[in-house]
């Protein structure tokens, strides 16, 4: 049943990455592709959403996935859907701090402990550096790289979105002023004939 499938999958995604919602996407990614619940530039334009919507990546992820899978049986489909995916990414994390709560304190100091979580804070980085990579090859290069695409002016308005919300977000701008603007430029070049 498809719905079982959904908590599962995100269920296994929540249980085996640590880091945050980032941390995740490369697992969602994979998942999503892989049960051939979306395409690759669909999954980037979930990403895009999710990143504008508020609350946290990965549980709006899992929303926008469930809504997507289960909407082929209809409006409650998709509403039952979200809910699997959403309930299988939260309850590992859910479980875990239970877990962790009741044993705390004993462990708290242990060297142990702490060089596992040492270790984990780069294995993280390196899952977020692994999402930015395969999200950048499919929104600025869906043919693959090569030279002709620094002729591109899709590419060239990309980096000009890019380094724009790099500089507000430098100059310590509201996001939501980032988000408006870098919304606004894209819609704009969506309509100019190139």
């Amino acid at each position: 049943m498809i719905f079982l499938d959904l908590f599962l999958t995100f269920f296994k995604i929540g249980a085996f990455t640590f880091g945050g919602g980032y941390a995740m996407l490369p697992l969602i990614q994979e998942e999503v592709i892989s049960h051939g619940w979306m395409t690759q530039d669909l999954l980037v334009n979930f990403i895009a959403v999710s990143e504008s919507t508020p609350g946290p990546f990965a549980i709006n992820m899992a929303t926008y996935v469930g809504s997507q899978v289960g909407g082929a049986f209809g409006v409650w489909g998709s509403i039952f859907g979200s809910f699997c995916a959403t309930l299988g990414t939260v309850l590992p994390s859910f479980i875990v701090i239970l877990i962790v709560a009741q044993f705390y304190e004993k462990f708290k100091s242990s060297k142990t402990v702490k060089g596992l979580m040492s270790g984990l804070k780069p294995a993280a980085v390196g899952l977020i550096a692994s999402a930015v990579l395969t999200i950048a090859t499919t929104a600025l290069a869906p043919a693959g790289w090569s030279f002709g695409l620094l002729t591109s002016p899709d590419f060239y308005a990309s980096l000009a979105i890019f380094a724009l919300g790099a500089v507000l977000a430098f100059k310590k701008k509201h996001p939501i002023l980032i988000i408006l603007l870098s919304a606004g430029l894209g819609i704009i070049w969506g309509y100019l004939p190139v």
